[in-house]
């Protein structure tokens, strides 16, 4: 009995080596082998697959395969990416990976902060303060004065929902807002050192899921009459605690394809997704609400899961997960004019995930934390309190309803992708990170004050006000989550060590969704005193963010004057502050 194999001229053993590994074979021919023959052949390929190996080896003793074995790099593809090359018949190329890399994390982030994003809407509903002119579905064209009976008293057009309409219900509000940040920071920390030691694509893919199924259970709170306070204030900490998987995850795996050149551009427009969510949930969130509250939850929910498993399915981690060798990857990446990528030279074998106080040791980690905690406090107050504010105050007279407060608020966020942008370009070109947060940050103190005072005296000054406010504050927040995080955590301290970039990125947002639990708990109970007192402590905050990086701007400033000396020496001068010691 005779077998048929393809082989080469050169090696008839070849084939099947070369069939082993999945490669196409060159000049092939039929060869007629017995059983005999084809028993022999497997021990020679054995064995000169061995000696393959050992040479291999002693080439290269220190350098770990970029691609690993076939097999494994078949078992890493996501099954979207293995029916692709399947149907294409070819393996998918460098550059389409980034784009979808891109693709995927952006819809990805954008459906996290959709879903976010409901609460904030919402509330106008689950609490008409009427006392404070809030939640109420107001025609456009209605007045102060249209809203008291014939003894003065305000009238309530809304009964909101229990416990949350009751003299309380806004404090309420705020300890359902900072249970869920609390726990979102929390969760962040441990993300992150998860996120080193674990499959990205699935870590992603289950904080996605598990965030969409306790969105939409917050609102099936509606469906199933529900309204005590804890099962509320459970629901929104578990659907903190898988959210939390998500920045660190997404950062960790745009890092592994992008490199470091024009990365504050590459990374601001990437950031808009946190804008683009923001704006797609308040939308979504106010056009359900007609339908009723439970729907504004449910929709974005069921969103998230759908972008989730579309993650699991086509989202390849880095370039060894397609079996991508590390000199084709360099080459694809000096060809795209960027430096080479930032997990370069992995060795899961060798290299040891740098640990949670090892990564705070890394220069110029501490006080970007420190400055993202009060940049997020700002942040994420306009981002749960904004629609209640709008609707809570006569813009020209007039009391916009729940619906138009919330469309109206998303220009906050259309000004934060411009700031995210900007701030990230300004950066690459002065190629100092920390003087450009600080001018955003303290920049956008006298826009607050302009805000507060004039952007109540009409509807476009209210706009013009608001989108400043917003590409101020969400600059340099934009700009330290995304390439100061990135920077960080490829540090020249850390000697190549690829695996401290989830961790790092975990400690700076996740000290800043500290600041973020902060500033929206801290709102719920100033609110009820006095607008003015909330602003007062918004551009306090600004200005410590600012404050925190002066050493670092300090350094900056520094090294830009001594590169203009010209007795200079380049290779002596230090790229940015966050490279020094």
């Amino acid at each position: 009995m005779a077998l048929q194999l393809w082989g080469s001229k050169e090696d008839p053993v070849e084939s099947i080596i070369l069939e082993h590994r999945e490669y196409p074979c060159s000049e092939e021919y039929p060869i007629s082998i017995s059983p005999h023959s084809l028993s022999l052949a497997f021990e020679l390929a054995i064995s000169k697959i061995h000696l393959t190996g050992k040479a291999a080896s002693a080439e290269k003793p220190n350098s770990a395969s970029f691609m690993g074995s076939p097999s494994k790099t078949r078992r890493m593809k996501p099954l979207g990416i293995q029916l692709y090359e399947c149907a294409r018949g070819s393996p998918i190329s460098f550059r389409s990976c980034q784009a979808l890399v891109l693709i995927l994390t952006f819809l990805s982030y954008a459906s996290y902060h959709a879903t976010r994003k409901t609460t904030s809407i919402v509330k106008s509903v689950l609490d008409p303060k009427t006392e404070n002119l809030g939640m109420l579905h107001w025609p456009s064209h209605l007045y102060l004065q249209d809203l008291r009976d014939a003894q003065g008293n305000m009238t309530a057009l809304y009964s909101g929902w229990a416990p949350f309409n009751a003299d309380d219900g806004t404090a309420l509000l705020g300890e359902i807002d900072l249970a869920f940040l609390g726990v979102y920071a929390i969760g962040m920390f441990f993300a992150g050192h998860l996120g080193d030691r674990v499959d990205l694509r699935i870590l992603l893919t289950i904080g996605m899921i598990g965030t969409g199924f306790f969105t939409a259970a917050f609102g099936a709170g509606n469906w199933l009459n529900i309204h005590n306070f804890y099962y509320f204030l459970g629901v929104q900490m578990m659907a903190g605690l898988f959210q939390s998987s998500g920045w660190p995850s997404v950062v960790a795996v745009v890092g592994n394809w992008f490199g470091k050149s024009k990365r504050g551009l590459i990374m601001g427009i990437w950031n808009a997704h946190t804008s683009v969510g923001n704006v797609s949930g308040s939308l979504i969130a106010a056009a359900m609400l007609k339908f009723g509250w439970s729907w504004s939850f449910a929709v974005p929910g069921v969103m998230i899961a759908v972008v989730g498993l579309a993650v699991f399915l086509f989202l390849p981690v880095g370039p060894e997960m397609i079996g991508i060798e590390e000199d084709i990857h360099e080459k694809d990446a000096e060809k795209d004019d960027m430096s080479a990528p930032l997990l370069e030279e992995r060795s899961a074998s060798k290299e040891k995930a740098v640990g949670f106080i090892q990564a705070w040791r890394i220069p110029g980690v501490a006080p970007f934390a420190l400055c993202l905690f009060f940049c997020k406090l700002v942040a994420y107050t306009f981002l749960y309190w904004l629609p209640f504010y709008i609707s809570h105050t006569a813009i020209g007279g007039v009391y916009l309803s729940d619906t138009a407060a919330g469309v109206l608020s998303t220009l906050f966020d259309v000004g934060g992708v411009v700031g995210g942008i900007l701030a990230g370009h300004i950066s690459d070109r002065l190629d100092a990170r920390a003087l450009t947060a600080a001018s955003f940050t303290f920049s956008a103190i006298p826009a607050l004050f302009f805000y507060r005072i004039y952007g109540s005296f009409s509807l476009y000054s209210n706009i013009a006000l608001m989108f400043v406010t917003g590409m101020l504050v969400n600059g340099p927040y934009a700009l330290i989550t995304t390439a100061v995080s990135a920077d960080l955590g490829t540090h020249s301290s850390l000697n190549g060590n690829s695996r401290a970039l989830a961790t790092v990125t975990a400690i700076i947002d996740g000290t800043g969704s500290i600041g973020a639990a902060v500033g929206p708990l801290l709102t719920g109970y100033i609110s009820a005193k006095s607008w003015s007192g909330v602003f007062t402590m918004l551009m306090a905050s600004a200005l410590v963010a600012g404050l925190l990086l002066s050493r670092l701007v300090m350094a900056e400033i520094s090294a830009k004057m001594e590169s203009r000396r010209p007795d200079a020496a380049a290779s002596d001068l230090p790229v940015s502050s966050m490279e020094q010691s």
